[in-house]
């Protein structure tokens, strides 16, 4: 089973409905006891950083992601969700994240040419680099994936499993053993979306 964490921010429904799609039994919880019996665990998330990580910690499910994440079960953020995962976000102040994922979150002005909109929505490639991992073994070097976004996860190189091009590239997805993260939608992201999911389902051999 998998937990899809309700804290009162994300796409929860389209998220469930998207593992149903794939055969995958999915609850979407905000108790601790489900959540830690739960196979694998999703962190989703929309708006904006500060509101979304205390809303987390107001609820206690900060400390259930961590103690989830520690003891090693498959961690999933997506969009914001893996934004939470980062040190710290500059998103409207300095926010402390979980910091699951080393490296922080900064304005994507600060990094694209002047004549590109913010957000950036909309379908983009993904590069792999030299070692495409597990959760993409079902997708090909340029598959593409819907992002909705005007913040990116920076110094965070070591952690990078994906790449997407605007302008300059820009962090498309993360891991770091157990912890994975999304800047894109995969419920939004038609077949794409679908197949990272279902290797996500079906596990994943960690990096």
């Amino acid at each position: 089973m998998v937990a899809i964490i309700d804290y009162g921010v994300g796409n929860l429904f389209s998220l469930k409905s998207s593992f149903a799609a794939i055969g995958a039994e999915a609850v979407v919880t905000a108790d601790p006891a489900i959540i830690r019996a739960a196979e694998r665990v999703v962190l989703p998330g929309v708006g904006a950083f500060g509101d979304a990580i205390a809303k987390l910690r107001e609820t206690g499910l900060d400390r259930v992601v961590l103690d989830e994440a520690a003891a090693g079960k498959p961690l999933l953020g997506i969009c914001l969700g893996m934004q939470l995962l980062f040190e710290r976000s500059l998103e409207y102040g300095d926010h402390a994240g979980l910091g699951l994922i080393q490296g922080e979150i900064r304005p994507i002005s600060e990094a694209i040419p002047e004549n590109l909109k913010i957000p950036h929505i909309g379908w983009n490639a993904l590069a792999f680099g030299e070692r495409k991992h597990p959760l993409f073994r079902y997708l090909s070097e340029g598959d593409c994936v819907y992002f909705v976004h005007s913040y990116y996860g920076t110094s965070c190189t070591e952690s990078v499993i994906a790449t997407a091009e605007y302008g300059v590239p820009l962090t498309a997805a993360v891991a770091k053993g157990n912890v994975m993260g999304c800047q894109f939608h995969p419920e939004k992201s038609g077949k794409a979306g679908l197949s990272i999911l279902r290797a996500f389902v079906e596990g994943v051999t960690l990096c």
